[in-house]
């Protein structure tokens, strides 16, 4: 009995989970109180016009590092509680998983930059990427909020359905808007899919490939 209640995976058993869910909660509530509208605004990225949106962009630099690093936080969290592990949640694998996101997101951001610089679309660029940031914010809110729930379930398959529906949510989101905003066309559609299979479906899949073989190693 004893074992069993050690094995599951909450803030009671890993008091580190319990302090990074509040650092995470501590960054989101910092990111809206330096400049409103960096959390707010994401809830009305479905129904907003990507120029209106591209305008009333939050610009504080700290505002926007902050709700990057609980995106980055939050997601690390929801892969921990897909990884399989043998012993207690551990702060080391989160870290891991954190430094993976981290990094593969430096990698797309100088993909797409340099798409950017290629076909010279800075503004039409701003606009979808605003988007797609306020969409993602939305995401990890709900995320966040879902995985106050599931850290005190110790159900690993309903763990990697929670993070599965959340990424399809969140592809879904995306395309739709996209979609519904710019194109007009076969071959625009046709770019988008591109677009979302080299830089959104192979990240993902990348990111978990490499969680699961580092954290074998460690």
């Amino acid at each position: 009995m004893g074992e069993g209640i050690a094995h599951i995976i909450s803030p009671l058993t890993a008091p580190w989970c319990g302090w990074m869910m509040l650092a995470l909660l501590l960054l989101a509530v910092l990111s809206e109180w330096i400049q409103p509208g960096v959390i707010t605004q994401a809830v009305s990225s479905l129904t907003v016009h990507p120029e209106r949106a591209y305008k009333e962009a939050p610009t504080s630099f700290f505002a926007q590092l902050f709700v990057t690093l609980f995106r980055f936080g939050t997601m690390a969290m929801a892969m921990c509680r897909c990884v399989p592990q043998s012993e207690t949640f551990s702060f080391v694998n989160f870290a891991a998983i954190f430094g993976i996101i981290f990094g593969v997101a430096i990698v797309k951001m100088v993909c797409t930059l340099l798409l950017e610089y290629t076909f010279q679309i800075s503004r039409r660029y701003g606009e979808m990427y605003e988007h797609y940031s306020n969409i993602l914010t939305l995401v990890c809110v709900v995320l966040y909020g879902l995985l106050l729930v599931f850290m005190r379930i110790d159900s690993l398959p309903a763990s990697r359905w929670l993070l599965a529906l959340m990424a399809a949510a969140f592809l879904l989101l995306w395309l739709y808007r996209s979609a519904r905003q710019y194109v007009h066309s076969p071959a625009a559609l046709l770019y988008l899919l591109i677009y979302l299979v080299t830089l959104e479906l192979l990240p993902m899949a990348g990111i978990a490939f490499l969680s699961v073989k580092t954290i074998s190693i460690i």
